[in-house]
């Protein structure tokens, strides 16, 4: 489903009106997503439990539709994670704007993730316990990059992208499944499973039994990996977005904006003076 937001005008918009006047909105269906549409959608969104963004994306439509939004992440989910964080409810919506895929779950019902090639063989080298042997590791990481490159390489890349990134995670572990694992990024905000440890999390299978659990328990893992931070957190609480896009995305950062985009959805969120649930 398209995702609609302010500013928009087509039928399907005009479609989306008409929904959310059947679920109670005093609306036009003029076909124009202005502020009125806005203010309706967020309006839905709070009384279906959703995050209140005001925009209508794949989740809201689906809840308008009658279908099961139990997984999804909710608007008291972000409200308790700011507190937790020590930072305005609009900071944690501009994260969950920006920095998430916008949803933690593929149609299938898997959890989103990517699985990185270079990644594996980086943790295929790990020595884990006293009987491994370094120069072994390397050899047979060595000698999965000239079998299965797609699955093993020092170079990122071979995605296939979607849902299809579990067949190849599924092949991964067949060749090690810890490794494998600890290779694939997950949920909606994208954190390595090799993070498992520094989280707090008793391994990397509850780790992925978490995400694929909720979009709620998603973020349980983004709040932990900003905790786990000092300096991301302290950037936070400062409301820094250069600093948390450079600590969060990478020195490439500015190259997709990513600061500009977290301080923009940060004062769009801030003037509808979110309310806790």
């Amino acid at each position: 489903m398209t995702t609609l937001r302010h500013g928009d005008r087509s039928q399907a918009v005009r479609d989306l009106q008409r929904q959310l006047i059947n679920h109670g909105a005093k609306l036009a269906a003029d076909g124009g997503y202005g502020d009125a549409t806005e203010a309706a959608v967020r309006a839905y969104q709070l009384k279906a439990g959703l995050v209140s963004d005001g925009i209508a994306g794949p989740k809201t439509r689906a809840a308008l539709m009658g279908l099961d939004v139990q997984k999804l992440l909710k608007h008291a989910d972000l409200v308790r994670a700011s507190q937790r964080l020590g930072v305005p409810v609009a900071a944690v919506y501009a994260l969950n704007e920006v920095e998430s895929q916008g949803c933690g779950f593929f149609e299938n019902g898997k959890p989103a993730i990517l699985f990185e090639r270079h990644v594996m063989y980086a943790r295929l080298r790990v020595v884990r316990t006293s009987a491994d042997d370094q120069e072994q590791l390397q050899q047979r990481a060595d000698d999965l990059v000239k079998q299965v490159p797609n699955l093993v390489n020092p170079k990122s890349g071979g995605y296939i992208g979607g849902s299809s990134e579990h067949q190849r995670l599924a092949q991964a572990r067949q060749l090690d499944e810890q490794a494998a694992l600890e290779s694939a990024s997950w949920g909606g905000f994208q954190v390595m499973g090799y993070h498992w440890k520094r989280l707090g999390y008793p391994s990397v299978q509850n780790f992925v039994t978490a995400m694929n659990r909720s979009e709620a328990d998603q973020l349980e893992a983004f709040v932990r990996f900003i905790e786990a931070d000092a300096t991301l957190h302290k950037a936070l609480k400062a409301l820094k977005w250069a600093t948390v896009a450079k600590l969060y995305n990478g020195a490439d950062y500015q190259r997709n904006l990513y600061d500009v985009k977290l301080e923009r959805a940060f004062e769009r969120h801030q003037d509808r003076a979110l309310a806790a649930a």
